[in-house]
């Protein structure tokens, strides 16, 4: 280990040796200048630290300083009941402070202790106990904000990580305050302890001869022992004062960048007017039977003091109109820089002025909570990481509208009527209620616009009750899901491997890059998630990659393999009733759909004739419909090899219908087909 390194262990064992050795006298005196010289640069410190965090590790300095201030005045008690003497700073103190004069020095003591233990002490103790308190109880609200400034921009992730930082390194260190502060407490009870004890004991030991072996007087004895006591006291004391008001400076200060002194001064002494009848007031005095030779030159110099700050405080504001004013010139002249304009947000939500009471938490709006839980539920559903989803009021819409930016293209929208509900009829309420009828953004459904007395009815009816907070999230989440394979970047997916790394390195340097690119993966991922197939199982994902991509670095084919690997998953997905009603396609149709297959350097596209494909849409909207009649989901099941071409041919009639092959199925799952699919 480096000297560096070993330092504080040498230090704490030769507070403990100094316990246990008794060092001489002139030692002592070198180590009483030492304590004096920590508790003033300890003060310092903590007087022009700009944060309390600066000073992190002042819970632990509190430890060993008080440690070390008893180790000393154990030493000097041994040396004052033992030989009536401990050394030239002690004897020095005791004299110069006292005067000679044991009543003067008991007093002047006595007021040390009771400023340092009832005052300093005490209050720095309870206003660490309520810092701490305050501290943890808004650490969720702190947390809060972050997550809200993350979502709308103003912060990066990286910030964010050091903000959350600060925070609970905020609340550790005041939490430790609240417990360093009672080593103060103990230290200050423990001094006067300590020096009842030295006097007693020391006119004791005087009177009866038992230290040195010559008898004084109780009188001599009272004068060298309450001297030596005075003295060891005040050695202890000052420094005990010098670190509780080190305590007491560090739990009160704010949070402010500048220093304590600028902003003292700043704040003291910032008002012109108050130095101007501060002023008054002094030279007032000085016409009283007080000393006019203070006051009335005092009071004119601080009217002095306030002319001169009136005139600087308006040539600082003449200065800042003038900076101001070059500044706006020099923008106008700059040429523009377009390289800022040329970001485009991953996913953008903007709204009307109108909506900004849902977004401003100071006004009780909880949508930037619920854009964070967006986040958290997709990466729990289907294991993927959505990017930071930015929030915006836009003038240019109406007041009540909102749109979605997937990569600044517009794809959704709608409108929402504030301090109102929406109330959709599921289809069995007969009875009727009165409301602004509108469409709901998503599903396209009529609704009706309720306000808030009607809402408690409507439910009652059996209407659906949604508020506009809950309508806009659940569009932006269903919007999310239907652009998740659009949003999942390389950047992601190397997020996502690494994170599987730190439990199955084996597995990813066998896969990256040696078999596959972190591209080919990217593209079989994002090829599941545009048909809503969780990749939260990203490690067999990635195992049956393994395997098969020795035979085809294909994504549709590989693909299809993972897509077999999870059909556990598939099927408890779409297959929950005990008997599941499915259409087939005909034999006939599958190998028409492979004959037309043609495979190139490019890959592999359809072929099929247009006449074939009408016919073949034709039939599927009739199998579809009959599902559709009996209120279940369509599923289609075709063969492993045709399932990918189907799936491209029907989706854009159909690009929500559900395409499985039998190999995603599981042997436990009942299938009823009802229906097939033929030309």
């Amino acid at each position: 280990m480096k000297l560096k390194e070993m330092y504080l262990g040498i230090f704490i064992v030769g507070i403990v040796l100094i316990i246990m050795v008794p060092p001489p006298a002139f030692v002592l005196d070198f180590l009483f200048m030492i304590n004096i010289f920590f508790a003033l640069t300890i003060l310092l410190d903590a007087l022009y630290s700009k944060k309390s965090l600066d000073m992190s590790l002042f819970p632990t300095l509190l430890l060993i300083t008080t440690l070390f201030r008893i180790a000393l005045n154990i030493c000097s008690t041994r040396l004052i009941l033992g030989q009536g003497y401990a050394g030239e700073v002690v004897n020095t103190f005791g004299n110069f402070v006292a005067g000679g004069n044991l009543v003067v020095g008991i007093i002047i003591f006595a007021i040390i202790v009771i400023v340092n233990f009832l005052v300093i002490t005490k209050g720095s103790d309870r206003v660490a106990e309520v810092t701490a308190r305050f501290t943890l109880d808004a650490m969720p609200g702190k947390q809060m904000a972050i997550d809200a400034d993350l979502n709308t921009g103003i912060i990066t992730e990286e910030e964010a990580k050091e903000r959350r930082k600060e925070i609970q390194d905020e609340s550790t260190f005041f939490g430790a305050m609240d417990g360093a502060s009672k080593f103060v407490k103990g230290d200050a009870i423990a001094g006067i302890v300590i020096t009842f004890i030295n006097l007693i004991g020391g006119v004791t030991l005087g009177v009866t001869g038992l230290a040195t072996g010559t008898r004084l007087s109780f009188g001599d004895a009272l004068q060298v022992y309450t001297l030596m006591t005075i003295g060891d006291g005040l050695v202890g004391q000052i420094p005990a004062l010098l670190i509780s008001t080190a305590t007491g400076i560090l739990v009160t200060k704010s949070s402010d960048d500048a220093g304590i002194g600028r902003l003292l001064a700043k704040q003291i002494f910032d008002i012109p007017l108050t130095l101007y009848i501060s002023g008054l007031v002094m030279i007032f005095l000085g016409f009283t039977p007080l000393p006019w030779y203070f006051f009335i030159p005092f009071g004119i110099l601080l009217i002095f003091c306030g002319r001169a700050l009136e005139r600087s405080k308006r040539l600082a504001e003449v200065k800042t109109e003038i900076t101001a004013e070059d500044k706006d010139v020099e923008e106008i002249r700059r040429p523009e820089n377009v390289i800022s304009l040329l970001n485009v947000d991953p996913i953008l939500l903007i709204f009307g002025y109108g909506l900004i009471p849902l977004v401003d938490n100071s006004q009780g709006g909880d949508l930037l909570d619920r854009v964070v839980m967006i986040r958290r539920q997709i990466a729990l559903e289907l294991g993927a990481v959505v990017p930071v989803i930015r929030l915006r009021d836009d003038i240019k819409l109406g007041p009540n509208q909102y749109r979605i930016l997937i990569k600044g293209v517009d794809v959704a929208g709608g409108e929402i009527l504030f301090d109102h509900y929406m109330a959709m009829n599921p289809g069995y309420v007969e009875e009727e209620i009165d409301g602004i009828e509108t469409i709901e953004p998503y599903l396209g459904l009529p609704a009706l616009w309720i306000s808030e007395s009607q809402r408690e009815r409507a439910e009652a009816l059996g209407y659906t009750v949604v508020d506009p907070p809950a309508i806009i999230a659940t569009h932006l989440t269903e919007v999310i899901r239907g652009n998740l394979h659009e949003l999942l970047s390389r950047q992601d997916v190397q997020t996502l491997i690494d994170n599987v790394k730190e439990n199955n390195p084996v597995l990813v340097e066998e896969l990256v890059p040696k078999l596959l690119g972190i591209g080919d993966i990217q593209k079989v991922l994002a090829n599941l998630l545009r048909e809503g197939i969780s990749i939260r199982d990203l490690v067999t994902i990635l195992e049956t990659l393994a395997d098969y991509a020795h035979i085809t670095r294909d994504t549709d084919m590989l693909t299809e393999y993972a897509r077999q690997a999870l059909r556990r998953s598939i099927s408890q997905k779409y297959f929950t009733e005990s008997a599941n009603k499915v259409i087939t396609l005909d034999p006939e149709l599958e190998q028409e759909i492979m004959n037309s297959v043609q495979q190139t350097e490019q890959g592999s596209y359809i072929a099929f004739e247009p006449d074939k494909t009408q016919k073949m849409f034709n039939n599927l909207n009739k199998e579809i419909n009959k599902l559709t009649s009996l209120g279940l989901q369509p599923v289609i099941l075709t063969s492993p090899i045709v399932r990918t071409y189907f799936r491209k041919l029907v989706e854009q009639i159909a690009p929500d219908l559900i395409v499985l092959s039998y190999n995603e199925i599981e042997p436990t799952a009942e299938i009823q087909s009802i229906g097939m699919v033929g030309l």
